[in-house]
């Protein structure tokens, strides 16, 4: 009988992976906490489009959040789970409460780059570890942000 059970990365490559990987958990707990903020008190003529974006940006990050998690734990590993350990993990900075509306997109676009960076390195940590099922996982979710990403380059412009 096949083990039906998700097989860890090769050691090799293991605590550099789950490493990345509970990052980004944390990256995308605070980059969820940021588009809240942003969703809240964005304001000006472009409220309203502005406002729906920031939702839609906030729900593809919970999405990917929870299945970057439940893929650590499917591998045995911890993801980060509590508000300290997403504030010493993150490479991402919290909205301050300031920001006008451009800067807010601006500031989610750098964000957003953050991200695809971190999910291209991990792409390659996968790939090398053969954890194509992570590999897959990534790539998906880079194609999403690099979407996104040229959007809001666009409403920059």
């Amino acid at each position: 009988m096949a083990k039906s059970e998700a097989k860890p990365a090769k050691n090799t490559k293991k605590s550099s992976l789950e490493q990345l990987l509970n990052e980004q958990v944390a990256n995308l707990n605070v980059l969820y906490v940021k588009l809240h903020n942003y969703h809240w008190y964005v304001k000006g003529t472009n409220f309203f489009r502005l406002h729906a974006k920031f939702e839609e940006l906030y729900n593809e990050v919970t999405e990917q959040m929870d299945a970057i998690a439940e893929r650590m734990l499917a591998l045995k590993w911890n993801p980060a789970a509590s508000l300290k350990e997403y504030l010493d993990l993150a490479t991402i900075q919290e909205a301050t409460g300031k920001e006008e509306p451009q800067a807010m997109v601006q500031h989610v676009l750098e964000d957003l780059a953050t991200l695809t960076e971190a999910y291209n390195e991990g792409i390659g940590l996968a790939d090398q570890a053969e954890d194509h099922v992570t590999s897959d996982l990534l790539t998906g979710y880079l194609g999403k942000w690099e979407k996104q990403m040229w959007m809001l380059r666009a409403y920059l412009d």
